[in-house]
């Protein structure tokens, strides 16, 4: 069976003995091009890119990544912008996995079909659909993965055993573990350690290695070295909060932006 490049990716982590570091922006902040230029600028230092589709109302999304949104939304960014952006970053000699995050109902509107075959164009390599919960998405999930496109799968700390087993089994090379029960970009109410411990418990239940599962929401500069025993952790919110915070004072984005995802990187290792 041949890998894919998520996969590879997460390979590469395990050889330098740390986890995956994924980071995540939003297409079209606050321009093509800007955006364009931090993907290119972070791409040394991330394994895995996440780029979220704007959309006007996300649901799981907080503050930081809402005024991402809104931003490029105000910039006038359609779908056809977001593949342009990644098809542009996918021509970069340090070019990564690219998986896309966003909502069904933009998905739907554009056509499943027609949304993933120009994914595959593209060089998407996985896609995160925020609302298509399983067993909703199997029709969906089936469908990227005749694409050669990683969907993954959403965990949470109220998920049942009975239910998580049954994701992990639906699920391809990579999982998302949410570590606490609020919108992105919330304080992390919870301790790394009992995240870890929550953790630990799903990493039983998945036993089969190839399968990788990492830690989002609430990851931050400040406590992301905590979590170095995962396979990989995923910093969003605080880049968005670098992106606006730059822009507020007339910095130039991709520069503090690269700095901070450095630094990550070095925590990570």
């Amino acid at each position: 069976m041949t890998i894919s490049p998520i996969g590879l990716a997460f390979e590469k982590s395990k050889k330098e003995k740390r986890p995956a570091l994924l980071t995540y922006i939003v297409a079209g902040d606050n321009t093509k091009k800007k955006s364009l230029d931090i993907l290119n600028s972070i791409s040394k230092y991330a394994d895995i890119c996440e780029i979220g589709f704007p959309h006007n109302t996300p649901i799981a999304d907080g503050g930081q990544i809402q005024t991402s949104s809104y931003r490029a939304i105000k910039n006038g960014i359609k779908m056809r912008d977001v593949f342009q952006i990644i098809k542009k970053f996918k021509k970069n000699k340090n070019t990564k996995p690219v998986i896309l995050m966003g909502y069904y109902n933009m998905i739907y509107q554009y056509g499943p079909n027609k949304f993933l075959k120009k994914c595959r164009q593209v060089g998407v390599n996985g896609i995160i659909v925020v609302d298509l919960p399983w067993p909703d998405n199997i029709v969906f999930a089936g469908k990227c993965k005749k694409n050669f496109i990683t969907f993954v799968q959403l965990l949470s700390p109220t998920t049942s055993k009975t239910r998580m087993k049954k994701i992990i089994n639906s699920s391809h090379d990579m999982i998302y573990y949410i570590s606490m029960l609020s919108t992105t970009g919330g304080k992390l109410k919870v301790s790394p350690r009992k995240i870890l411990k929550n953790y630990s418990k799903i990493k039983k239940i998945i036993k089969t290695r190839n399968k990788k599962l990492v830690i989002g929401f609430g990851i931050t500069s400040k406590n992301i070295s905590a979590f170095k025993s995962s396979d990989g952790c995923v910093v969003g919110s605080e880049i968005c909060k670098k992106i606006s915070k730059s822009i507020k004072n007339r910095q130039n984005p991709v520069t503090k932006v690269r700095n901070m995802v450095k630094n990550l990187r070095r925590k990570l290792s």
